[in-house]
């Protein structure tokens, strides 16, 4: 049975509640305010990519976009999609704790809680390194990962189970999410759940599809994160916030974390 990342498209349509523009005009933001030159980006590296939204986003603004991810699948699609709409992307099937590309960028992001599939701390460190060695000296490195009230309290930001509805070729799309159960637990020791997903997509004259899979999580704390970068040695934080505008991590209206880095 094919799981979700075997599956772009139907990816692609689970996290269509997300704003990609309004998310893409932060990160733009966020690189004339933090660069040491003021300056906006001209390249972006969209690492563990999927199916490159964000990249692709910035190559329609004309910036110089690359989406890295491990799934040919993914890389297939991300190609695919942006030849569609008449963009320029280029896209490189690579891990994102290994890869080399001889070239630095701008701006380096990491979207979506993809870290999460770093499993070990020899991993977020060996991605750290990798995400410093291709930035320009006043190039920046931003990570979105999910915030810690999310496992680590009764009261999460973002909720589990979701509904989200898209033209298609055949009239609307519905689609039903549940990234993870009540009975998904966070092993104490390693901090890894095995999350079940179940995706139900209705679209016009088509039968009802559903899609299982089980996708290994990696949850990292605040601390944690810190001890990594530390352990690297080769980037150092510029600024964290809880979401895609100005709310501080510590705000109780956070939903994300969100750290951007530079070069140590």
């Amino acid at each position: 049975m094919s799981g979700i990342y075997d599956d772009p498209w139907a990816y692609e349509l689970a996290c269509s509640f997300r704003d990609v523009p309004a998310e893409v005009d932060a990160l733009l933001g966020w690189t004339v305010r933090h660069r040491s030159t003021g300056t906006p980006a001209r390249t972006v590296l969209e690492l563990a990519a999927g199916p490159a939204e964000h990249a692709r986003e910035f190559a329609r603004r004309g910036l110089a976009a690359t989406a890295l991810d491990l799934h040919p699948a993914m890389c297939a699609y991300a190609d695919r999609q942006a030849k569609d709409e008449g963009v320029e992307l280029d896209v490189v099937q690579d891990d994102m704790t290994a890869f080399a590309l001889g070239r630095r960028f701008d701006l380096v992001a990491t979207m979506l809680d993809s870290t999460s599939h770093l499993m070990t701390l020899d991993a977020f460190v060996a991605h750290l390194d990798r995400a410093a060695d291709h930035l320009t000296a006043d190039g920046l490195y931003v990570v979105e990962m999910s915030h810690p009230r999310d496992r680590l309290t009764d009261d999460p930001t973002v909720a589990t189970g979701w509904t989200v509805e898209r033209d298609g070729p055949g009239g609307q799309v519905r689609a039903t999410v549940r990234w993870g159960e009540p009975s998904d637990k966070l092993d104490p020791v390693t901090q890894i759940a095995d999350d079940h997903v179940t995706m139900t997509i209705n679209e016009p004259g088509a039968p009802v599809r559903v899609i299982r899979d089980v996708v290994p999580y990696r949850f990292w704390t605040a601390t944690e994160l810190t001890a990594a970068i530390r352990l690297s040695g080769a980037l150092e934080t510029v600024a964290q916030y809880g979401d895609f505008g100005d709310v501080a991590l510590t705000d109780p209206a956070a939903w994300r974390m969100i750290t951007i880095l530079r070069r140590a």
